[in-house]
């Protein structure tokens, strides 16, 4: 008996050490510019296949401590995460931003507690709010990856501008219509742009915050500053981080297809179930996200198109 329950300690032990080691999100900073490194998660939607990891973080390693832009989606991401920029460098980190309100840029937060997370004011007050329903969310998705975390949205309010962190000279730049608060990052001293929600390469955006015609004035923004900096790298938070895709350009063209999609629908009297079955065009068909990403747009937006055609 004493040799049984000894063998079925030793099981259990490993299977805990076995749904540790699965439970590894494997971050590799991948090195982007000088001083400037990103970790991709996958282009995919939230599961616990991949551990609700589908953001690309990033860290600048200034001269004088640490910028991370975005904490992941738990506290175990933000604690690899963190692990991760330790086998880089051994500066602390001083600075942590959250570039929206959705939860994958700030639930892991709770790693940095010691340092703080900042964030524009839309961001902070959307975060506070919804940061319980994420996370009963992310719970039901992500199991056990997301083992004591709990929301902890930025509470340092980012003024725009440009600033000196150690070597680097950083613009933070606010824009909006991806949500209502939207922060791009941009480093001048080594050519990166952290461009957050605001674009998405080979993958359908996500969008319930989103205003269409206020996130395309904001891409015609964010692609006047790009033709500015020529040759600047521009990531984007969901999608291949490294990529010749225009991201710009892909979200642009999506954006102003579905908005002509829904406009049209509901000009022609569809309802959504009518809507949602028309077939999708070839050039989105295969994105990441498809189909589950493009039925929440749709079902999102769809209700504000068919109450504007019924305006005389």
């Amino acid at each position: 008996m004493r040799r049984l329950h000894g063998a079925l300690l030793a099981l259990a032990m490993l299977a805990g050490g076995a749904q540790a080691q699965d439970l590894d999100y494997r971050l590799a900073p991948r090195p982007v510019a000088p001083d400037v490194w990103v970790l991709q998660g996958a282009n995919a939607d939230f599961a616990r296949a991949n551990g609700c990891n589908i953001i690309n973080t990033g860290f600048i390693d200034t001269g004088d401590g640490v910028m991370v832009i975005n904490t992941g989606p738990s506290l175990r991401y933000g604690e690899q995460q963190r692990e991760a920029i330790s086998r880089v460098t051994r500066a602390p980190v001083r600075w942590v931003f959250n570039l929206n309100l959705h939860p994958d840029y700030f639930f892991g937060n709770q790693a940095y507690a010691d340092v703080g997370a900042q964030a524009l004011p839309g961001t902070m007050a959307g975060a506070q709010r919804e940061g319980a329903a994420y996370a009963d969310n992310l719970y039901r998705l992500c199991g056990d990856w997301m083992q004591s975390t709990v929301s902890t949205p930025p509470t340092l309010p980012v003024a725009p501008g440009e600033r000196t962190f150690g070597r680097h000279r950083i613009e933070l730049i606010r824009f909006d219509g991806h949500t209502d608060d939207d922060l791009v990052v941009i480093d001048h001293t080594s050519g990166v742009i952290f461009a957050g929600g605001l674009v998405f390469r080979n993958r359908i955006p996500t969008t319930p915050h989103a205003d269409i015609a206020r996130w395309l004035a904001s891409l015609d923004r964010l692609q006047a500053i790009v033709a500015r900096h020529h040759g600047y790298v521009l990531i984007p938070s969901h999608g291949p981080a490294l990529d010749h895709a225009d991201a710009i350009a892909q979200t642009r063209q999506y954006l102003r297809w579905l908005d002509a999609r829904l406009r049209r629908a509901a000009e022609d009297g569809r309802d959504l179930a009518e809507v949602l079955a028309m077939p999708v065009a070839d050039e989105y068909a295969h994105w990441a996200g498809m189909p589950a990403e493009y039925v929440r747009n749709v079902t999102h937006f769809y209700p504000r198109y068919e109450s504007a055609a019924l305006v005389p």
